[in-house]
């Protein structure tokens, strides 16, 4: 049936169909909607899509940016001496629901050996630096709390244990295997202000 469409119509239903969690069907939806209504939403979505091109990683904290540092980084009323670990810039959004003041380090993913996945391959050398230069005095883990996760936190943690900083564990406020992106912010807050120290005795060897 798609055959008889115009070409640019199917092109767009394709170019749908291959987002996370679309089906052909919703695909064509979209399109048979944007065909249909071509004023100022037609408009307002082209522009929106065109600004992607702009969007990168802050290359302080990696959150998305559209310059070199993000908006949290460059806000100087933000706690500087407090860094929050998160796995993706979703959990940014999640904790700042949370009104948590300080700043931020995406991992952009945590270690899974059964994916191949190790510390080169996130940006845990970034973080080592940034607490490196000095005034950072406490560093809180909030890693999903699933088993990749727990092992993400405890090799930081480790890491960690060279610098004059203290290393936090969000409380167990989060349900084990949950995700902080779905979370809902009474949570998130009851975590962070339960959150506790690493103990490095339940360590177990990963990497």
């Amino acid at each position: 049936m798609s055959e008889v469409y115009p070409e640019s119509l199917r092109r767009l239903i394709g170019a749908f169909s291959r987002l996370p969690g679309i089906g052909p069907k919703t695909a064509q939806r979209l399109a048979f909607y944007l065909v249909k209504e071509k004023g100022e939403d037609l408009e307002e979505l082209l522009l929106a899509l065109a600004g992607i091109k702009q969007i990168r990683f802050c290359s302080r904290c990696g959150f998305y940016s559209e310059g070199e540092w993000c908006q949290i980084c460059e806000d100087k009323a933000r706690d500087q001496g407090i860094i929050c670990v998160v796995e993706r810039p979703q959990d940014v959004i999640a904790l700042e629901k949370a009104h948590f003041r300080g700043l931020y380090h995406v991992l952009q993913g945590v270690l899974s050996p059964l994916l191949g996945i190790g510390p080169d391959d996130l940006r845990v050398k970034e973080l080592l630096e940034r607490v490196s230069r000095g005034g950072v005095r406490e560093v809180i883990l909030a890693i999903n709390p699933s088993i990749d996760g727990e092992a993400t936190a405890l090799f930081i943690a480790e890491k960690l244990q060279n610098f004059p900083v203290k290393v936090t564990l969000l409380a167990r406020g989060l349900p084990s295997g949950g995700d902080l992106e779905f979370a809902d912010e009474i949570t998130l807050s009851q975590a962070l202000q339960g959150r506790r120290e690493v103990d490095f005795r339940s360590r177990k060897e990963v990497f």
